[in-house]
């Protein structure tokens, strides 16, 4: 699905749209994104941060030091504390949007499974599918497997 992709929070206070085609989208089981969302896994589509631009509402801007002293920042509703996207330290030229939040998931479908070494318990994975037991700190692999898919 080409973009324009429009999407928002829980209670519809934060409305935003992103403007570029993702540069990937991946599913992550690791223990932060699992604590974070609650869930098994958390869902990622990587974009050009200036392609997010803020429709209605203001969210805030969250951080969170790791105990190993990664930073984690982003911005998530004031009102319901969805977390909409997040904006890595260290790739100031992304942004993380969770894909969950768009108006239209019908088309999202991860090209690979980061960190199934933390996958938890019972989680299966579909026939075929790219799984890698950890990620290095380049998102350069699964920007390549979402170029060859798209072609």
């Amino acid at each position: 699905m080409p973009a324009p992709y429009s999407g928002g929070c829980l209670c519809g206070a934060v409305r935003y749209t992103v403007r570029a085609e993702p540069l990937t989208l991946y599913a992550c089981h690791c223990t932060d994104c699992q604590r974070r969302t609650g869930g098994a896994f958390a869902l990622s589509m990587v974009v050009p941060r200036g392609a997010v631009s803020l429709e209605k509402g203001e969210p805030v801007d969250y951080r969170v030091t790791m105990d190993d002293g990664r930073i984690k920042t982003g911005k998530t509703c004031t009102v319901c504390g969805v977390r909409l996207w997040g904006e890595p330290v260290k790739a100031p030229q992304i942004a993380i949007v969770q894909p969950g939040t768009l108006d239209d998931t019908s088309w999202i479908r991860p090209v690979a499974h980061i960190w199934t070494r933390s996958a938890q318990p019972g989680t299966t994975f579909e026939p075929g599918a790219i799984k890698f037991e950890r990620m290095s700190g380049s998102f350069d692999a699964l920007i390549q497997l979402w170029r060859e898919r798209r072609s």
